[in-house]
Formats: C-alpha cells, sequence, structure tokens
C-alpha cells in the first residue's frame, strides 16, 4: 500500500529563531537545575552533618615550601606536602560533608603562581569530590592575583560551592560574601526546608582606612547582606508547609576573630589562648548584628595559629580552629589541627527526622592516631538549663557548657 502523502513542514526564520531559542532556554534550565540539586547540601539519612574546618594552610609552592616551626625531627622533608596528607587524612578519617577553608589558603609573598598554589592546596578537596567553601584571609591576594581574582579562581574550581558575592547586593564590600543552607534529611518533612544555614564573609586583610591601622573589618554592607539573608531564611522556616515555631540554627564562617574573642580567660573556654587577639582595632558591631538577628550559634575563625579555644560569650560561641598548615607559624611540638563540627537532627515521636537537636564540635590533632580533643556541645535545642554568666571587661560571658 502507498503511504500516504505527508506535507513538508516548513518554518520562517522567525519560527526557527523562536524554536532555537526555547530549546537553548530549556537546556539551560535543565543544567541550572541539574546543578543546584547536585550542590544542595542535606543532612544524611542518619540525621547527622558533618563539616570539617581547615584554617590557615599558608600554602607556598608545594614541595620546595618548608615547614615553620616544627621539631627538629621533623624538619627533614617537611613541606607544604605535610599540609596536603594531613587533609587527606582528615577527610578519610572524617568522612566530612563539608569542608570549610576559612582563609589564609596560600601565603601570597611564598606563592610564584596564585592560581598554581591555589590548585594544589585545594585539590585533596577537590579530588574526594566532596562539597567544599572558603573564605579569604588577609595573606591570599599577596601573590599574582588580587583579592577579587584570587576569589573569582575558587568559585571556578570543581565542586566548590563559593561564591563570589551576592548578585542582588552589587555594593556589598569584600569578595566571598554568601550563605549556603543546608536541607533536612531526605524523606522527612522538612527535606526542603533549610534546618541549618551557613555564612560565609570576607573579614578583609588590613585596614583602609588611612587613620586605622591594624587588620580589616566586617564591614555596614556585608552586615546589611547578613541581616537581609537571616530575616528571609528565619521567614522560610516558619512559613507553611512545615512551618516550624524556632529559628533554624546558624553557623558563620571568616577569617579574622572580632575584638569579642577577648572576652575570655582560662576559666570559661574550651580550648588553648597562646597568643592574643589580632583582631581588628575597632569593633564593627559585627557580633551585635549577629546577636539581634537570633539564628547564629556558633562562630568559626582562624588567624591566630596557636590559639583554638571555644568560649560562649551571651548565646553566641567564639571559636577558633587552630593553625593546619606547616607553612604556617605554629609552635613546635605543638600539633598541627582541624576542627570538626557536627549538627545532629532530633528524632520525633511519629518517626523520621526532625529539627536540629544539637550541635557539636571536636579537634583533630596531626600525630600518629589523629588524636580527638576537646569535644563539647556548643548549642542544643532541647537545654533549659541556666548557665551561670561572669561579668569579665563589661562583657557578658557563659561559664558553664551545655552538656
Amino acid at each position: 500500500m502507498a503511504k500516504p502523502w505527508k506535507k513538508k513542514q516548513c518554518y520562517s526564520m522567525a519560527e526557527a529563531a523562536l524554536l532555537i531559542a526555547f530549546c537553548f532556554s530549556w537546556i539551560l534550565v535543565s543544567v541550572d537545575a541539574a546543578s543546584e540539586q547536585r550542590n544542595q547540601l542535606r543532612f544524611s539519612k542518619d540525621g547527622h552533618f558533618k563539616i570539617l574546618q581547615v584554617a590557615d594552610m599558608h600554602f607556598g609552592d608545594g614541595k620546595s615550601t618548608l615547614c615553620r616551626d616544627v621539631l627538629p625531627s621533623q624538619i627533614p622533608g617537611c613541606s607544604d606536602l605535610n599540609t596536603s596528607a594531613f587533609i587527606h587524612r582528615m577527610i578519610e578519617a572524617e568522612k566530612p560533608h563539608l569542608i570549610v577553608f576559612t582563609g589564609d589558603n596560600i601565603f601570597g609573598s611564598d606563592a610564584t603562581d596564585a592560581a598554581a598554589s591555589m590548585n594544589a592546596a585545594f585539590e585533596p578537596a577537590v579530588s574526594s569530590n566532596i562539597p567544599w567553601a572558603a573564605v579569604l584571609g588577609n595573606h591570599d591576594q599577596e601573590s599574582t592575583l588580587s583579592r577579587e581574582g584570587v576569589m573569582k579562581h575558587i568559585v571556578e574550581m570543581k565542586h566548590t560551592l563559593s561564591q563570589l558575592n551576592p548578585p542582588e547586593f552589587e555594593d556589598i564590600d569584600g569578595f566571598g560574601n554568601y550563605n549556603l543552607e543546608v536541607s533536612g534529611a531526605e524523606g522527612s518533612s522538612l527535606h526542603n526546608k533549610s534546618v541549618l544555614n551557613l555564612y560565609f564573609l570576607d573579614s578583609g586583610d588590613y585596614s583602609t582606612v588611612s587613620t586605622i591601622s591594624g587588620y580589616g573589618w566586617i564591614k555596614p554592607s556585608q552586615q546589611y547582606w547578613f541581616q537581609r539573608t537571616s530575616k528571609k531564611l528565619r521567614k522560610a522556616y516558619i512559613k507553611n508547609p512545615d512551618g516550624q515555631k524556632s529559628v533554624a540554627p546558624g553557623l558563620a564562617y571568616f577569617h579574622i576573630p572580632l575584638p569579642e574573642f577577648a572576652s575570655f580567660d582560662s576559666s570559661n573556654f574550651t580550648g588553648v589562648k597562646q597568643e592574643g587577639i589580632s583582631s581588628a582595632t575597632v569593633n564593627s558591631g559585627f557580633f551585635t548584628t549577629m546577636l539581634e538577628a537570633g539564628d547564629v550559634k556558633a562562630v568559626f575563625t582562624g588567624h591566630d595559629h596557636i590559639n583554638d579555644f571555644c568560649g560562649k560569650l551571651i548565646n553566641i560561641n567564639l571559636c577558633y580552629a587552630g593553625g593546619f598548615g606547616y607553612h604556617a607559624y605554629g609552635k613546635a611540638g605543638w600539633a598541627r589541627r582541624a576542627r570538626v563540627v557536627l549538627a545532629t537532627l532530633e528524632k520525633r515521636e511519629q518517626g523520621g527526622w526532625g529539627e536540629v537537636k544539637f550541635i557539636k564540635t571536636w579537634k583533630r590533632l596531626d600525630d600518629k592516631h589523629l588524636t580527638t580533643i576537646d569535644s563539647h556541645v556548643l548549642w542544643s535545642k532541647s537545654s533549659g538549663e541556666p548557665r551561670r554568666k561572669k561579668n569579665i571587661g563589661g562583657a557578658l560571658v557563659v561559664t558553664k557548657h551545655l552538656p
């Protein structure tokens, strides 16, 4: 039987152009959706989300960049490669869901090529296929790239969730101000809500005001972005469906400690303080801004390598990670270290996972056994236990850790 005649379909140039544009748009949407799904952070099926913090790698040129402040027995063959080996060991031991680098990732003056140095410094994270994020310190821009150039290079690397800046805030100061949302466990009623919010800020390098010396600080434009972002996230959390009555906890990561880190003495922190607090010489008020927002439960910084303490001031934990990198200054005989944070969801009576129940932290030392030290709870949703407070230099300080 002869096939029926079919009219050949023809398109005008305008129609063809529209068709191509539609197809291209569909492809872009599909790619964006796939990228968003791939980059989404989520609590695991067992109700956990773990973050590995790496502070002050001070990476230089790799094998040719030697270690600083190590024991005589450690000197032979010690280089940047020891820093890389430590990251690999930590990833293998802790299996984090996110790795956060809190600045001075490279030591600019000893990095011949900034891009090559960063590629080598972040290689353990990239090769692990684990999502990672980074902020800048005060040394990252001292090589062959500007501060903006360094952050632009980072955001183009594989598996990173780092962002240059929020696109809706064109006039924000610094580079690397962004937030990440961690959704509830898959299959839970909160799987489409962010139950843990992560804030990343550029704390600057050095003062740009001629009459003010010292290090940089978090500027009003950044604080305005934080306030707007925190408010938006809080509204989304209490909004139906599955609106919650409380506020989802938040964590903040940046490099230079706030002046409030100087509020503690040996009676009210966990860890050690072996050097002064190298914060800005002015207080820009970001601690108060976080208090007013009400969601940030802990701040994590680097910068002062031989401090590794956590102390609680009013309602916010202020924590150092301790120096990680072998080309960074340190203290011979005092092991390089990393900080780990673990958030755990509550198990609901009717089954399934709910909100974040508690957040705890510990440190790991780069010794034979990757020794765990100073494990304690930073925040607990259920704890109503009163905490004794002590006034130190006008600052109200919590002197008892949560159970």
